[in-house]
């Protein structure tokens, strides 16, 4: 496959990431759901084109949505995990154990989390508010309910990577790329 189409349709998929990436600031929810929908996007480079051309796209992805993205909390997410795990997924799951590729999914997945806390409450300087309920200062209660969404996640990205493969890549693809 020549490079210029590589470049094309990698330049498609971080178009429609950083689209997405700025519209959380124009869109109130989109802060969690729109990171998470930019880095399944990467997933179709991810398949098409290997690791190496995906990392391109992510790198490019993130300092685009530093720079052009309002919701900088959205971004923070992105950068610390949405936009490299279709990436790490790619290379966990080629490990043979299901349960190591479990464990190190969860473990990537809270790292990432804190981390991405840490860097909106501190250095971002998201104040306290954001994460009280009822006048209650709960982020411990808000990464127990994102380790469940991620199992929620983990899952549907499966789901739709295999639809993809099945149904969308014949569209675009007339002889699909074999990594």
């Amino acid at each position: 496959m020549k490079n210029s189409f590589r470049i094309a349709f990698c330049g498609l998929i971080c178009a429609l990431s950083v689209v997405l990436m700025i519209s959380t600031g124009i869109i109130p929810v989109a802060t969690y759901a729109f990171p998470c929908f930019s880095g399944i996007l990467l997933s179709a480079i991810v398949i098409e084109f290997g690791e190496k051309w995906a990392v391109g796209a992510y790198v490019a992805v993130s300092v685009l949505s530093v720079f052009l993205a309002g919701d900088k909390e959205a971004v923070a997410y992105f950068v610390a995990f949405f936009g490299f795990y279709p990436i790490a997924k790619s290379a966990i799951e080629r490990l043979k154990s299901r349960a190591v590729q479990y464990i190190i999914k969860y473990a990537v997945f809270t790292v990432c989390m804190v981390s991405a806390f840490s860097v909106c409450k501190f250095v971002l300087a998201i104040p306290d508010e954001e994460f009280t309920v009822f006048g209650f200062y709960v982020p411990w209660a808000f990464l127990a309910v994102a380790e469940v969404f991620f199992i929620v996640y983990d899952r549907c990205v499966t789901i739709l990577l295999v639809r993809y493969i099945n149904t969308i890549r014949n569209r675009i693809f007339k002889n699909p790329p074999i990594n």
